[in-house]
């Protein structure tokens, strides 16, 4: 059922744009706009996809007219149906029963895209000894496990450590083999794991948590948990999940709109004191903003 048409018919970019703007949806509700084929063959169908996300909704399925023409329709997110809104301090935010627990990121291209590139800089192949911090059902692990031989993936011994018991055990229970442990447990507390150094050191959308003092964690991290020549990827959410959906732009306290501070800071924190400490240092991605980062090789050419 279409609640709210709009007449968009051979309207500029700019008039469109106002339309949304001007729009009022309740939760559900569907609108659509009708676009000239040839100002697709222009703009591009992902033009639309944007402007989805910029009025938290998601673009149906377009619909070929007999007329030159496509109607798009979109449809208004339930911003109330988010992990982010729930008022959950236990560990079990995140655990198995959680809203969270239902996404998995890695099917989303912009995300998978990036974190394989990351992979890919580091040399996954020379790494032997991985840690992931905030490793919930294992998502990331199962990307290396896609993307390099079984005998290669058997030889190396991965640690995943996350707060929630469920996802732990469901962790675990995913991940049967002898080479993969994982451990419930506070990541501001690691010193009591006696853990030792790795090669790899992975945390994607962790490090951020409120409950975590993010310099000196990070600092803590490169000072006792990473070999010397090891490689550290970091992943910051430059998005939200709303209504199953993984909207564009980070949102920032006090602040209605996306907003990128708070990302951009932490980033620029760590590769300076990464460029410091000799590691060539990259920032990639777009949902989720990926730092990268491995040791520089001084050549031994005289």
């Amino acid at each position: 059922m279409i609640t709210k048409p709009l007449n968009s018919f051979r309207k500029t970019s700019t008039e469109i744009l106002e339309d949304f703007k001007n729009l009022s949806l309740k939760d559900g509700e569907i609108t659509q706009v009708e676009v000239l084929d040839s100002d697709i063959e222009t703009i591009g169908y992902k033009a639309f996809v944007d402007l989805a996300q910029l009025f938290f909704m998601k673009m149906l399925t377009p619909l070929k007219t007999d007329k030159e023409s496509v109607i798009l329709k979109f449809q208004k997110l339930n911003q109330n149906s988010s992990f982010h809104k729930v008022d959950d301090k236990s560990s079990e935010k995140y655990g198995a029963l959680s809203e969270f627990f239902t996404i998995d990121k890695t099917t989303q291209f912009s995300f998978l895209y990036h974190y394989q590139k990351a992979l890919e800089f580091i040399d996954i192949k020379s790494k032997k000894r991985l840690l992931n911090l905030g490793i919930n059902r294992g998502d990331e692990f199962k990307v290396i496990e896609n993307m390099i031989d079984i005998g290669e993936f058997d030889a190396k011994e991965f640690v995943g450590i996350d707060y929630s018991s469920s996802a732990i055990e469901y962790a675990s229970k995913e991940f049967a083999k002898s080479n993969m442990k994982f451990i419930c447990h506070d990541i501001n507390s690691l010193d009591e794991l006696n853990l030792g150094k790795f090669d790899l050191i992975i945390s994607i959308g962790t490090l951020q948590s409120s409950n975590i003092s993010f310099n000196e964690m990070f600092m803590s991290l490169y000072q006792n948990y990473l070999e010397k020549d090891g490689a550290i990827i970091l992943g910051f959410p430059n998005c939200r999940w709303i209504d199953g959906e993984m909207v564009y732009g980070a949102k920032a306290p006090n602040y209605a709109f996306s907003e990128m501070s708070l990302v951009l800071k932490d980033i620029h924190f760590c590769k300076k004191y990464l460029q410091q400490k000799k590691y060539r240092v990259v920032v990639t991605g777009k949902d989720y903003l990926f730092l990268t980062a491995r040791k520089i090789v001084e050549s031994t050419i005289q």
